[in-house]
């Protein structure tokens, strides 16, 4: 299991209960927080978003799956699905439609495989990245929108440097690229990213292309440039940023270069987590864990290149995602060890984001928007 699960999450109590309708609507925005069940996080929260001032508010939650790691919203933002971060991994629905907590809509399916710890939806079907066991999974949506039974998985193979972190694969994020028609998978464990074809006729993936990064860097998350030439691959093993080429036509995607995402001669393991880019282009923000940071990057008219500019307290303490609202003007941080979600005004000028409030959520994995 990922890094920030391997961890002692021990003190922390307490889960959420489902509440009614509370009448947050209209002007209102929603929100959906992850969090650790197995650490005393509620599951999955929702919260209205005040689209005026960022702030949160809690509407109801649920512990429906185990330790929702990751979550996505379908198109139309009327279900949302979540990867279930256990042993026997498994992929769950909910019906967020309602005013309050996410109802349940069928039954988990199983990834066959172990600690899922992202998910996308690509061509009708959802892609799990299966950290534990290296792997990922396409499981084909049904026309109610919930997960059908698994129809393929995609073993990774290979190893890196560091024997306690690399000695197998360990699949960490899968995303389609921006013209949809390639899924990236990016490998912890391997130093690499695999561009995949998925045949959405059967439901399995096939690799297209591998790209080696530098070894012992361990590539978690990959972020887009917004105008699709460029992508950002953030590595957990060294504080770096890998800037990349990608070329949709041929789907190969070539390093750059890099760039770091602390102040160098930083004492400490870093752990970076997410990488998010700003919808203009112009800044990229990584959530650093044992830093508990976010680093703020400038990038050049082209994307091609990357600069750190500095970094700012997360607000809490390790930081394991970050997540732009749909503005683009602030940044949510899940601070899984301090129990809350942070918001941050964004400098428009400058890139440099201000604490502006923040909401308890006990073990929080991730933020997404609906």
């Amino acid at each position: 299991m990922s890094s920030s699960n391997e961890d002692e999450r021990a003190g922390r109590s307490g889960r959420a209960g489902r509440t009614g309708r509370s009448g947050h609507s209209g002007r209102y925005g929603r929100a959906f927080v992850g969090s650790f069940t197995s650490a005393g996080g509620h599951g999955i929260t929702a919260a209205a978003m005040d689209p005026e001032t960022g702030a949160l508010t809690v509407l109801g939650s649920t512990d429906a799956v185990a330790d929702p790691s990751f979550l996505a919203l379908a198109p139309g933002g009327e279900i949302l699905y979540a990867v279930s971060e256990a042993e026997d991994g498994a992929v769950a629905a909910f019906d967020v439609t309602g005013d309050g907590a996410p109802l349940p809509a069928g039954e988990p399916v199983l990834v066959g495989a172990a600690a899922p710890t992202h998910l996308t939806l690509a061509a009708g079907h959802l892609v799990t990245a299966n950290y534990g066991s290296g792997s990922v999974t396409v499981l084909p949506v049904g026309a109610d929108g919930a997960p059908e039974a698994a129809t393929g998985v995609l073993h990774h193979r290979g190893n890196g440097p560091d024997q306690d972190r690399q000695a197998g694969p360990h699949a960490h994020q899968v995303l389609p690229d921006p013209t949809g028609r390639w899924v990236l998978s990016v490998d912890l464990g391997t130093d690499s990213v695999r561009v995949c074809e998925l045949a959405s006729s059967t439901g399995t993936l096939r690799v297209h292309t591998e790209t080696a990064l530098r070894p012992g860097t361990g590539p978690r998350h990959l972020a887009f440039h917004p105008a699709g030439g460029h992508a950002y691959v953030l590595g957990e093993l060294e504080p770096t940023v890998t800037v990349c080429r990608w070329d949709a036509e041929s789907g190969v995607l070539v390093p750059l270069g890099e760039a770091p995402v602390v102040e160098p001669g930083t004492d400490g393991a870093t752990y970076p987590s997410q990488a998010v880019v700003a919808h203009d282009g112009r800044f990229l923000w990584a959530a650093n864990r044992g830093h508990d940071s976010i680093a703020v990057l400038a990038l050049d008219a082209s994307g091609a290149k990357a600069r750190f500019v500095t970094t700012v307290q997360c607000g809490g303490q390790w930081p394991r995602d970050l997540t732009l609202d749909p503005s683009g003007r602030r940044l949510y941080a899940a601070n899984e060890r301090s129990g809350d979600v942070t918001w941050f005004d964004i400098d428009q000028e400058t890139g440099v984001p201000r604490r502006a409030g923040s909401i308890a959520a006990p073990a929080a994995s991730c933020v997404v928007f609906g």
